[in-house]
């Protein structure tokens, strides 16, 4: 049996050369270009995606110039609804006790880490001192002050963002602000009152005592002054 099987292989072997030849023949033969008749016409099967791609880049376009009607969409709606952009968001971080402050930034040329903040996870959210929805998320309605990056989890190149765009916002007056309210006591404060006018005179001044009362009453050893005496003589002349 061992025998047949040799001598089977042996013949295939010997054979395979003739067989392989017209195949490598016929590889080697030009190829010749197809008529203008023959060609297929060219099909885009894509253009579902293609469109789906163009209104992709519109809405981003659109929230790009505009930023506020993002927060008034139906996409806004349905991945946030009624809670603001920070709400449920988990920072990572090392241990059970977070650091004190953020990280310095959630993208750095092309790489995104991989738990993005609240504001660079989504490109649709965009800072803008006009984007008041947005901003008062990030402001407390009882103080009136900007939440710790801490609480939100903002990285620190979106925060200064917001400080800024929130201050912006105040100084064009489309968000409020708080001023302290300080009481008029009826005080006249011009340049003839007391507080601001020429300070008087010293009291030793005007009736020649000294000081301090005591220090008439000093007799200084006479030793000791004969020391310093003789010991800036040069001066005392």
């Amino acid at each position: 049996m061992a025998a047949s099987i040799q001598r089977l292989t042996k013949t295939l072997y010997s054979l395979s050369p003739s067989l392989l030849r017209p195949l490598r023949q016929y590889q080697r033969l030009p190829v010749r270009p197809w008529p203008s008749a023959f060609i297929p016409p060219r099909q885009s099967f894509c253009k579902a995606a293609s469109l789906q791609d163009e209104d992709a880049a519109e809405a981003v376009s659109r929230y790009k110039d505009r930023p506020w009607d993002y927060l008034e969409s139906e996409e806004y709606i349905e991945k946030y609804g009624t809670n603001t952009v920070w709400a449920g968001y988990r920072r990572n971080h090392k241990g059970g006790i977070p650091p004190q402050k953020t990280r310095k930034t959630c993208i750095r040329g092309d790489k995104i880490c991989g738990n993005p903040c609240p504001i660079c996870r989504d490109p649709n959210v965009i800072i803008h001192h006009q984007n008041v929805k947005l901003l008062q998320q990030f402001i407390s309605p009882h103080t009136g002050l900007v939440f710790d990056p801490t609480r939100t989890g903002v990285c620190m190149k979106q925060q200064k963002k917001l400080n800024k765009a929130i201050d912006a916002a105040r100084d064009h007056g489309f968000l409020p602000f708080q001023i302290p309210f300080v009481e008029f006591s009826g005080e006249d404060f011009n340049n003839s009152h007391d507080a601001v006018g020429s300070t008087p005179p010293a009291s030793f001044l005007t009736s020649g005592d000294t000081w301090y009362k005591w220090y008439g009453e000093v007799t200084p050893d006479e030793s000791e002054v004969a020391k310093v005496k003789k010991k800036y003589k040069a001066y005392l002349k």
